[in-house]
């Protein structure tokens, strides 16, 4: 070894014992017992190692340095009396003979520990980056990619490919994202852009008669963070062959990625070639997704005949497709299925639901009681047994595959035996379509790759719809995750520079059907304008009327005060004429008693009194007696009243 040291840090073992060895390293922890032992754990880049400090002397050499100070330790190695398994040079320790200190960490405290700063502050770890890389799990990420790295070198020259560089500063290239530009000194007011992809290098590269590329290549892409690609700046293995077939192209990476899959990653099993080949069709409408994790052994099953009509909305809603995903042996608490069924609607803004069957062959659970008339048709069509779960979406045909492709995926991880959670599992997606109608351009555009070969080529251009061309572009997927895509490129140049125009007439029909869908659309605009002017109008109408309402129902609410206030007064009256009424009435039996005491003792005086009563009956009612007796004596009264004027 060079460098003034004889051994790394992660060198020793028992078959150095006994030698006198030099380590450098950095001071990453000493255990003080006393004052003249202690033990000092020296690391460098390859590992650490133990070293015992015997004297009083060597700790006194020790004494201020603080952690992270750079030290040369050179001593004699010994067996340890208690071995650590966990580390290489657990079955050895140094004993210093002596200790020069390099360079001494000034400060007494470090921002963050560092075999834990992965805990701290991104903006402190990048301002002391340096510390963080001296983290052994930061620092082994470093390590593995440049290993990766050196095997796919080591891989892709083993099948004749040639590494070329290809340059950084170039121009704009039509690759779906945004550049990264740099300003030119020479040339004001222009730019550079980086590369998204070497694609248009590699394409100069076939043309020009190189058979086989590769590089690993830096791709700079002005576009948001994604949860499988970090922002701005990423690194792809990218390759190109001349006079290849798709099946050539398979054969290599199948026989380049899995071993290297298989020795670096974290499962240490992986696909073996073949890999499985899935068409784009059949990966959305087996796995509701284009990048199906193949550890699932869940599938998607259209039940919309079985399950339309069932009285659950979603499920009748016109022109839904039903999409179910069966478990078997399935015993996951609610709290698990509601959290999976708040996830699939996080991740998709569709909602899923789900039933099951349970011990007693019984539906139960979620939209169970929709499906009891529908029982026997609903167990047949899904294969029913107890124990079985359910989950279910309904939407418009693409929705409800991409909502139950989510679910598969989530009710995999949560379902006990129906995902190998230990290897790697590689598929390619074929056959993507060729052309789209773009969701937000409603123009025929490019469904995955400009560049790549039509199947059927320029005869399928010619005669077939633009829609139903199918193309020869893939995509490698591994465990749920797109790790590469690419096509078989145009290799007959009208192919290259006219796949559009060469079918302007299908192209042509398109763009007539969707400017009379536009006219339609427009003409509707105009009706709904309209529409919206006169609700205005009847908006302005109501408003008036409610101000028309509130004015009168004040006027009421004002005349209901008053009928309030006449009804007091009423009332007051009514007490008031009681009174009347009662007094009269007192006055009114007392004069009968004495009208009937006069008439018994045959004083007709009591006429007199009889016609006050008569007065007074306008006020109260009179008794029947009264009454009676004032018919009986009536003319009586009358001959009374006639003696009296002539008196």
């Amino acid at each position: 070894m060079v460098q003034s040291r004889t051994h790394t840090c992660n060198d020793l073992g028992l078959a150095n014992v006994g030698e006198k060895v030099t380590l450098v390293g950095f001071y990453d922890n000493m255990r003080k017992v006393s004052k003249n032992l202690g033990f000092l754990i020296l690391r460098d880049f390859y590992g650490i190692t133990q070293c015992v400090i015997e004297t009083e002397e060597m700790m006194d050499k020790l004494n201020g340095v603080n952690n992270e100070s750079t030290l040369s330790v050179t001593g004699v190695v010994r067996e340890r009396s208690s071995k650590n398994a966990n580390i290489k040079t657990g079955d050895i320790e140094v004993v210093p003979e002596s200790i020069e200190v390099l360079g001494k960490c000034i400060y007494n405290e470090l921002p963050f520990e560092v075999n834990r700063s992965k805990e701290a502050d991104e903006a402190t770890r990048l301002k002391y980056r340096y510390l963080d890389l001296r983290n052994p799990a930061v620092k082994d990420k470093i390590v593995l990619r440049s290993r990766i790295v050196a095997e796919l070198r080591q891989a892709m020259m083993a099948h004749d490919f040639l590494e070329i560089t290809t340059p950084i500063l170039t121009c704009s290239s039509p690759e779906g994202a945004r550049d990264y530009l740099v300003p030119s000194r020479n040339h004001p007011g222009k730019f550079y852009a980086l590369p998204q992809a070497p694609q248009q290098f590699k394409q100069l590269l076939m043309t020009s008669g190189f058979d086989r590329y590769f590089q690993v290549a830096p791709c700079f892409r002005d576009e948001d963070a994604r949860a499988d690609r970090s922002p701005g700046e990423f690194y792809q293995l990218d390759m190109e062959m001349a006079f290849a077939t798709q099946e050539d192209v398979f054969a290599v990476i199948e026989d380049v990625l899995p071993p290297i899959f298989a020795k670096y990653g974290i499962y240490k099993q992986a696909s073996t070639a073949p890999f499985k080949r899935i068409t784009y069709r059949d990966a959305l409408e087996t796995y509701g997704s284009d990048k199906p994790d193949l550890r699932i052994d869940l599938v998607l099953q259209d039940v919309t005949d079985t399950f339309k009509g069932c009285g659950f909305g979603p499920f009748d809603a016109e022109g839904a497709s039903i999409e179910a995903v069966k478990v078997t042996g399935f015993n996951a608490t609610r709290k698990v299925i509601d959290k999976v069924m708040a996830d699939v609607e996080v991740a998709t803004a569709n909602k899923a639901c789900w039933f099951k069957m349970d011990e007693n062959g019984e539906l139960a659970g979620g939209i169970a009681k929709f499906l009891q008339d529908k029982k026997e048709a609903v167990v047949n069509a899904l294969d029913l047994k107890p124990g079985d779960f359910v989950g279910m979406a309904a939407g418009k045909k693409a929705d409800a595959l991409k909502t139950a492709g989510v679910l598969r995926k989530l009710l995999g991880n949560v379902a006990e035996g129906h995902m190998n959670k230990e290897a790697y599992e590689f598929c390619w997606i074929v056959d993507f379509p060729m052309y789209e109608i773009g969701e937000e351009s409603g123009e025929l555009e490019f469904c995955h790759n400009p560049f790549s070969m039509p199947q059927g080529g320029m005869e399928a251009l010619k005669s077939m719809d633009p829609l139903d061309i199918l193309a020869y572009q893939y995509d490698l997927v591994v465990n749920g995750v797109e790790l590469s895509s690419g096509a078989t490129i145009t290799s007959v140049i009208l192919i290259l520079s006219v796949p559009m125009t060469v079918n302007a007439t299908k192209i042509s029909d398109i763009k007539a059907e969707r400017d009379k869908t536009q006219q339609e659309l427009n003409q509707a605009n105009s009706t709904l304008s309209n529409l919206k002017e006169e609700r205005e109008g009847i908006e302005e109408e109501i408003n008036t009327l409610d101000e028309e309402l509130m004015e009168v129902m004040a006027s009421i609410s004002m005349v209901e005060d008053e009928i309030v206030e006449l009804e007091g007064q009423i009332e007051e009256t009514e007490e008031d004429l009681k009174e009347a009424i009662a007094d009269e009435e007192a006055q009114y039996e007392a004069m009968k008693k004495r009208i009937q005491y006069m008439y018994e003792k045959g004083d007709y005086s009591y006429l007199e009194l009889l016609l006050e009563c008569k007065n007074m009956s306008d006020l109260v009612s009179k008794s029947e007696y009264v009454e009676e007796l004032y018919e009986y004596d009536r003319k009586m009264l009358i001959k009374y009243q006639e003696a009296r004027q002539l008196v």
